[in-house]
């Protein structure tokens, strides 16, 4: 039996009940030691899985349409002063239908429908309750967000779903923006060179640090999930993806963006090279994701401009540099692994090879 075939034999385990994430890791190291493969290679992949088969998008499909139809029916028959609990009611199907769907049947897709309409039905209402409260419209936004992130967490702890933790990051970010924004923040988003300006610590200091505050906490909770299942065999690991998805646009932008309108290309090189062994170490490629245009900015300013076909040369070198460290992946990690002296949670990191 290969690593790989025990490695998706304890995920399913993992998936199916019969083992926690801890068990199974403490199995997968078991296994390891018995066939002094410990420190082999790992594989190379981070595992994730959006859908298990065709029948998940079908049912998801379905699901949409009939939450659709549920929500218009009780529009129908609600009346105006209903109108205002539809979402609620929305929200309560999408939970009660998770039981079945999250729970019994564990498919992975439909499992995120139902999650993201709870969470869209439970901030609607939220916004919908505190406007007819008469509560002032930021405090709507910061109140309204900030219940539906608590939400979002319940879900997590009753359905154990790891995408629920990216729609709650994302409540939380949102309930951030709406505490820190100002109306030059919003207008500036429509206007040309809004976006460079809005994540600028110099250009808009309070936006742009909660953005990268908010940053450093997703990224301190995806590392809290990492190291708890270091051989991503289960949901910690999940959990841990979604969160590093929200960590990575917020730190990459706000760094990038900081430097570059400062006019230190040379500074962002610094930056992103910090970028790329930070990835490498934790063994996410999500932050490298966020920072692809960056790198090419930067090889744009090495090759002296990118101005006309020299974008196609740009390009090319892009691709040919992602490529190749998305191919080495584990052979550049192993390496700088062992190069890196021993640091506080490195033996709680995924495994990187013979040097570990």
């Amino acid at each position: 039996m290969t690593q790989d075939s025990i490695a998706g034999d304890l995920r399913a385990a993992v998936a199916a009940g019969i083992l926690d994430e801890a068990q199974a890791a403490r199995l997968k190291v078991l296994v390891d030691d018995r066939q002094g493969k410990r420190n082999a290679m790992p594989q190379e992949d981070e595992p994730f899985e959006f859908f298990k088969g065709f029948s998940e998008i079908f049912i998801s499909i379905g699901l949409v349409i009939l939450l659709a139809g549920v929500t218009a029916l009780l529009t129908i028959i609600g009346g105006f002063t209903i109108l205002t609990l539809v979402p609620a009611m929305a929200a309560a199907v999408a939970w009660w239908w998770a039981g079945y769907f999250t729970l019994k049947r564990r498919m992975t897709l439909p499992s995120m429908v139902l999650a993201a309409a709870f969470g869209a039905g439970l901030v609607i209402f939220c916004f919908a309750v505190l406007q007819r409260g008469g509560v002032e419209e930021r405090m709507v936004a910061i109140l309204g967000f900030g219940l539906a992130a608590i939400g979002m967490v319940l879900w997590y702890r009753r359905f154990l779903l790891p995408f629920s933790a990216f729609l709650a990051g994302g409540f939380v970010l949102a309930a951030i923006y709406a505490l820190t924004a100002t109306a030059t923040n919003v207008t500036g988003l429509f206007a040309a060179g809004g976006y460079d300006s809005l994540f600028d610590l110099n250009e808009s200091p309070a936006f742009a640090t909660a953005t990268l505050i908010f940053g450093i906490g997703a990224f301190l909770v995806g590392m809290w999930f990492d190291t708890r299942d270091p051989h991503r065999l289960g949901r910690h690991a999940a959990t841990a993806f979604w969160c590093h998805l929200l960590a990575a646009p917020a730190l990459v932008n706000t760094v990038a963006l900081t430097l570059l309108n400062g006019g230190g290309l040379a500074l962002l090189s610094v930056a992103l090279l910090g970028i790329t062994v930070l990835a490498l170490v934790i063994d996410r490629r999500s932050f490298l994701t966020a920072a692809i245009v960056y790198i090419a900015l930067v090889i744009g300013w090495v090759m002296g401009g990118g101005s006309g076909t020299q974008w196609i040369s740009i390009l090319i070198v892009l691709g040919a540099v992602i490529t190749a460290i998305g191919t080495w992946w584990v052979q550049l990690r192993a390496w700088l692994m062992g190069v890196l002296p021993n640091f506080p949670g490195k033996s709680r990191l995924p495994p990187y090879g013979s040097t570990e």
